[in-house]
Order: C-alpha cells, then sequence, then structure tokens
C-alpha cells in the first residue's frame, strides 16, 4: 500500500512539473533567449476582433505593421535593436496571424483605424508607424487618419495605390496581385498546399528572383521561417486574399485622403525607391528620404536587416 502511495505521489508530482508546450502564438519564440529577455506576446478586443502584438524596450513608441504573407514576426529581425531605443509594438493586422476574429473591411483605411483603436487602448499619442508592403497602405492611411497621434511614417517598398496607380493597372504589377484578387479562386487552388505555395513565393520577389529579373529559387526565409507564417496562414487563408480583393476600394480611399505631413521615410528594394516615391508623392508630403536597400528584394528586413535597422534608428531619432 506504501508503494502505491509513492508511486502515484511521484506521478502526481511529475505531471505537476512537466512543463507545458508553448502556446502556438509563442512556439516560434519560446526558445529564443533575446525574446525572453525583453519581449513578451500580448492581445486586446478591439472593436469585435481580437488583435495580437508583440511588444517591448523602452522609449518612444514605434508601432510596426506586416504584409503579405508574413505577420508580426516578419520584423523580428529588426525588433531586438530597436527595442534598445524604443517601445516596439509588432501587431498582427486583423484576421491575419494570431489576431482573431473578421473585420468589417480588409481596405487599408478600415484596419488602420483597428490599429489606432489599439493605439488608443494602450495610451500612444505620439507613435511612430512603420508599415512594409501591404502593411505600408495600412501605415499611410493611420497617418492620414490619425495625424495628431503620428509622429513619424515609415513606408517600405509598397507602391501606393491611388492617384498614380488605379486598380486595373495595379494588378497589371504582378501575376500574383491579379491573382490572389480573384474572389475565390486562390483559396481554392492554394487549399492545404498552403506551405509549398509560400515557399515557391518567397524567391520570386527575393533580390535574385525572377520579379528582379533573375532566377533565383532559394528563399530568404528560414525552414523555421516559412513553418511559422505556414502555421498563421493556414487558418486565415482567404484573409489573406482579402487585402488584394480590398484594391479597389484602397484606390479609393487614397485619392479621398488627407495628405500625410508629418516626416515619412521611404525604404525599397535596390533600384526602386524612386519609384515608389513617385507613386507615394501626392499623398506624402513630407519625405525626408527615399532610400534602395542594397542587395534586397521586397524582403527588406530578411535580405539586409543591418541596413534596414540602421535606417530606421536614423529615422527615428531624428
Amino acid at each position: 500500500m506504501k508503494r502505491l502511495a509513492v508511486a502515484l505521489l511521484f506521478l502526481i508530482t511529475a505531471c505537476s512539473t512537466a512543463p507545458h508546450p508553448a502556446p502556438a502564438h509563442a512556439a516560434v519564440t519560446q526558445d529564443d533567449p533575446a525574446f525572453q529577455k525583453t519581449f513578451r506576446h500580448e492581445f486586446a478586443d478591439v472593436d469585435g476582433v481580437r488583435l495580437h502584438y508583440v511588444t517591448g524596450g523602452s522609449g518612444t513608441p514605434v508601432v510596426l505593421l506586416h504584409g503579405w504573407p508574413q505577420t508580426w514576426y516578419g520584423w523580428w529581425p529588426v525588433m531586438p535593436d530597436l527595442a534598445e531605443r524604443h517601445t516596439v509594438y509588432a501587431v498582427d493586422l486583423p484576421g491575419l496571424g494570431d489576431s482573431t476574429g473578421t473585420p468589417t473591411s480588409f481596405d487599408k483605411a478600415t484596419l488602420a483605424r483597428y490599429v489606432h483603436a489599439l493605439t488608443e487602448k494602450l495610451g500612444l499619442r505620439d507613435a511612430s508607424i512603420i508599415g512594409h508592403d501591404l502593411g505600408a497602405a495600412v501605415a499611410f492611411q493611420y497617418a492620414s487618419q490619425f495625424p495628431q497621434d503620428t509622429t513619424r511614417l515609415g513606408y517600405l517598398d509598397l507602391p501606393l495605390p491611388g492617384p498614380a496607380i488605379d486598380a486595373r493597372t495595379y494588378r497589371s504589377l504582378s501575376w500574383h496581385i491579379a491573382f490572389h484578387s480573384q474572389p475565390g479562386i486562390p483559396e481554392t487552388l492554394v487549399d492545404d498546399e498552403v506551405r509549398d505555395y509560400l515557399k515557391a513565393f518567397y524567391p520570386q520577389v527575393s533580390h535574385q528572383g525572377s520579379a528582379f529579373g533573375g532566377t533565383a529559387t532559394k528563399s530568404p526565409f528560414t525552414d523555421a521561417d516559412i513553418d511559422e507564417y505556414a502555421r498563421t496562414y493556414g487558418k486565415n487563408l482567404a484573409n489573406g486574399f482579402e487585402l488584394y480583393r480590398a484594391l479597389e476600394q484602397d484606390v479609393r480611399d487614397t485619392e479621398a485622403a488627407r495628405p500625410v505631413g508629418v516626416p515619412t521615410l521611404v525604404m525599397a528594394a535596390e533600384g526602386q525607391a524612386r519609384t515608389i516615391q513617385g507613386t507615394a508623392a501626392p499623398r506624402m508630403t513630407n519625405v525626408v528620404r527615399a532610400v534602395d536597400v542594397p542587395k534586397a528584394g521586397h524582403w527588406l528586413v530578411e535580405e539586409n536587416p543591418e541596413f534596414v535597422t540602421a535606417e530606421l534608428l536614423r529615422f527615428l531619432s531624428s
């Protein structure tokens, strides 16, 4: 009897002290000492959706907004250095990443209002807003709608839909924009092959990829990166494509937007900064610097994190 009691006690103790697996949203960061030292995962309920964001550091607030097909994690290579001087908030856009619930629309003006509801809840009144890809369009709309709460705008590698480029022309810029804009078709074809699709897509718009005249097939993302993005887009596949289906509304909203007068940094793939700035010029009136990222295609952060970090720190401290 005593042996049985001892055995039961051992099992109870072992079960209570055994490490619990990390929740899905934290699995990619649970073994990273740089993350554990400075950052944490948080959630906030705003306007009917639950937003996931990662925050850490100290100093003036910097809000980071991702594009497709990424999440907050796309900013990870630059976040530790930014956090040494700033309080960083890397947000999963509504309906994407580990944010849950469905926004009323995926047009970028609407998404910007969700992000602003989050920053209001967090008490941020003087944030710098930095966006990449379609997240850059959200950042632009944030700065346009809420200039009193925006100190700087970082606009990374996205032709701005609007006065300079109408929706039809925009869809002709790349096969994937036209494909992703089709109602119902891309998610039907991609279906449960999300990881394979993302793995094939990432190299195409890299520095040596076909979009820049090369033939690269090697991704600038690690297998672990791709696994993380496949995990989140596997459950939000259609929502990701809705970012593109909102293009007509995005053009109308940009045309109607108040010009952004806060100091603005434009960063783009090597050789593309002047073009990107040209599309933004009608609506961004205070571009203090427009810079190509050397040896980088669309994936600025992954392909040249040191350069991007230095440019962001210089801009944020100017």
